[in-house]
């Protein structure tokens, strides 16, 4: 078994690295916080994230087949919910619920 200042060391080496590796982000974003492209890209880039997460979860979704209703209305209540409500929680809420409903009813294998 190792020696007492030995694991006092390796607690507080191992405190300082977590606590540097916690507040270095902080550091490095606060001067880019007045920076235009990083406010641009603040507003901008939500958008584009949910597009390409939309583009990626369906790219293999085959149009053609009868199991494509599920994630199509799911996708529908989805975004027919939030421009209902402009509420994020209750829009994946309810077109996670519809897909789970009708894929383990409907389309259960």
């Amino acid at each position: 078994m190792p020696d007492t200042p030995y694991l006092i060391a390796a607690v507080a080496v191992s405190a300082a690295v977590t606590w540097a590796l916690r507040a270095l982000p902080f550091a490095a974003l606060a001067p880019l916080r007045a920076s235009g492209t990083v406010r641009y890209l603040s507003t901008r880039m939500p958008a584009g994230i949910m597009v390409i997460l939309l583009v990626y979860c369906l790219r293999d979704l085959p149009l053609t087949e009868p199991r494509a209703l599920a994630p199509s209305a799911a996708l529908a209540v989805t975004v027919g919910l939030h421009l209902w409500r402009r509420n994020a929680v209750l829009s994946i809420v309810g077109g996670t619920a519809v897909h789970v409903a009708l894929a383990s009813t409907l389309f259960a294998h």
